[in-house]
């Protein structure tokens, strides 16, 4: 009489599947090998105890890999005696079904096929209970925006696409990674000293970074009004100005006021004289010559405000299939949500948007650029430049990103800090004053991949505009 099996399971499995592979294991341990071996050959996932639907079949090949990880045999004298204790393997007759398992055991060579089917089921388990979860949520949680909802899912889906990918990676001949990095320095020297990343229309600038690279975060930071807006708007219109599809996330500023400050620096009519309606006739004609030229430029702007990180990968992922996408600048990144677990603090959730700015730029291989704010502890020191330690929420962001830069404007604090006229002091002050005109220092706090420093750019207040100093 044959053992008893297993009871059915809810979602998707293949219970037969998981029996013949145990059975061929047990028979002989070397078809563990034959399906990590079959696994890394095809790019696929290594088959792990997690993939197998019976909680006691996950269990049993979790003592086999123990068995054999020390160098002993599994068969179902030793693999019987670590599961003695467990109910399961006693309510499905206990030694009987091992042997039995043997017995009806496939040649070790059909092994990997098997494999496959158990890694196969699991997958469909992942996105059959993702669905019945979202299915749930869609008719009960009601004071969730359906469309958080929906960038929800689809942030759940892409976390398995992107976990079953990583188990598939596994190693990589470093023959392969050379040819690799063969491949780049080898285009690097065929541009015979040009840039070879995407260019930031700046060259002092575009000499630090070497431009801005797919797959990076930078994260540019600043205090207020020191410019870092003003930047990234310049960055971004430059780029897109040389063809490159950009996106930009408004979170703080409408998207009139986006464009207001482009047309102003396109146009060269300071952007306070267009909002006060100052402007004369030569002026707007400027100003509509460089709206026209502005029309064309593939510039996508999004002012949704406090958007989720979940949710802006989402439209990211949605610009990049059906525009295309280059470049991402995120203005600015303490205005995102994420979510964390109860009781989690900002730190952790500014943690959760760092790590998914990150995860979103090697996805879509484009450069993310991400405004950051900087603590009032800048406004403390006698010299105000700031540094890494002023990031606010500094951990997760200084460790996931990989270029660190900040904008500082010494005539923005030298204006605020006039001495009385007549003062001895004032005529030093005027002179300071004078030497910071329409200079700002662009500080390269961290660079994964160069060199650190600091270099200048000139700034034209009244049109919000950036430029070489040189």
């Amino acid at each position: 009489m044959n053992p008893p099996q297993p009871a059915r399971l809810p979602g998707p499995h293949n219970l037969q599947a998981e029996q013949a592979l145990l059975g061929a294991v047990l028979f002989d341990n070397r078809a563990v090998e034959r399906c990590d071996d079959a696994a890394d050959l095809a790019r696929r996932p290594r088959l792990d105890a997690c993939h197998f639907a019976e909680p006691l079949h996950a269990q049993m090949y979790a003592e086999v890999l123990a068995l054999l990880a020390h160098g002993r045999v599994a068969d179902p004298v030793t693999l019987g005696a670590r599961l003695a204790e467990a109910p399961a393997y006693l309510d499905l007759g206990g030694p009987a079904y091992l042997f039995d398992l043997i017995d009806k055991a496939p040649p070790a060579c059909n092994a990997p096929d098997y494999a496959h089917l158990v890694r196969e089921s699991a997958l469909r388990r992942d996105l059959h209970r993702t669905a019945v979860e979202f299915a749930a949520r869609a008719e009960t949680d009601l004071e969730l925006d359906a469309c958080e909802l929906l960038a929800e899912a689809e942030g759940a889906l892409h976390a398995i696409a992107t976990a079953t990918a990583a188990a598939a990676q596994g190693f990589t001949d470093f023959a392969v990674v050379l040819d690799g990095a063969m491949v780049q320095a080898e285009a690097a020297h065929g541009r015979d000293g040009a840039l070879v990343g995407l260019s930031t229309g700046l060259a002092d600038l575009d000499a630090k970074l070497g431009g801005l690279h797919p797959s990076d975060l930078l994260v540019l930071a600043g205090r207020p009004s020191q410019g870092k807006t003003a930047l990234a708007t310049n960055i971004a219109y430059r780029a897109a100005r040389n063809g490159a599809s950009v996106g930009f996330f408004s979170l703080e500023m409408s998207g009139e006021q986006l464009a207001m400050r482009i047309l102003a620096d396109v146009s060269g009519v300071p952007g306070d004289r267009i909002r006060k309606g100052l402007t004369d006739a030569c002026e707007i004609a400027r100003i509509r010559e460089a709206a026209a030229h502005i029309r064309a430029t593939p510039l996508h702007v999004d002012p949704t405000g406090a958007i989720s990180i979940a949710e802006l990968s989402r439209k990211a992922r949605r610009l990049k299939r059906r525009r295309g996408l280059d470049l991402l600048v995120v203005d600015y990144l303490q205005l995102c949500t994420a979510h964390t677990a109860k009781g989690s603090g900002r730190v952790q959730e500014v943690a959760a948007i760092t790590t998914g700015l990150k995860a979103l730029a090697k996805e879509l291989a484009i450069p993310v650029l991400a405004l950051s704010q900087l603590s009032r502890a800048v406004e403390s020191r006698e010299d105000k430049r700031p540094h890494l330690a002023d990031l606010r929420e500094s951990g997760s962001i200084e460790q996931d990103a990989d270029v660190v830069m900040f904008v500082y404007r010494e005539g923005y604090y030298l204006a605020r800090a006039e001495p009385r006229e007549g003062a001895p002091e004032h005529l030093d002050w005027q002179a300071r004053m004078e030497a910071a005109a329409g200079l700002a220092e662009i500080i390269v706090g961290k660079h994964r991949h160069g060199p650190i420093g600091t270099l200048r750019l000139r700034f034209d207040e009244a049109l919000t505009r950036f430029g070489d100093w040189g």
